[in-house]
């Protein structure tokens, strides 16, 4: 059985409920005392860590990636609070980049990226999952530091 497709979907889904609400009572975040996380950047921020070689990501390519994702924590030297989320099977996270599938920040912030590069984003909350957060991991108004590979642009 070929998973890649699930794979892609759940990859989408799990970055894409940036604008959902929940239909309970619940006003979004999360109330789990063990996530690590403290204030927010206040503006998208790239870091490459390796600048890659190959072709570059643009609006409209689809992409591959290898990915890390931490609730921002300014109290940490890297920044990292909780990890909350990882895709590191190659081929299994595509998308196309500016379809608004994801979180704006994640889709603004691998722009530019060239296949083989490796880039840390910063994500203030207003590019990520904004006041509602995306409980249980991810809190309302946190923001986000994501490390990501750029493995294939088609």
């Amino acid at each position: 059985m070929n998973f890649k497709p699930f794979l892609a979907a759940a990859f989408v889904a799990a970055l894409s409920l940036a604008g959902c609400g929940g239909g309970g009572g619940d006003s979004g975040g999360s109330s789990n005392p063990s996530l690590i996380y403290s204030g927010n950047p206040t503006a998208l921020k790239t870091t490459d860590i390796t600048v890659g070689t190959g072709a570059e990501a643009v609006n409209g390519k689809t992409v591959e990636v290898k990915y890390t994702g931490w609730l921002y924590n300014d109290k940490a030297t890297d920044l990292k609070g909780t990890q909350f989320d990882t895709g590191t099977i190659a081929g299994a996270n595509a998308f196309v980049v500016g379809n608004n599938s994801l979180i704006k920040g994640f889709d603004q912030g691998l722009v530019g990226m060239k296949v083989g590069g490796k880039r840390t984003i910063l994500i203030p909350s207003s590019l990520g999952y904004g006041a509602a957060g995306r409980a249980p991991s991810i809190p309302g108004n946190a923001g986000l530091v994501f490390e990501v590979e750029l493995t294939s642009v088609k």
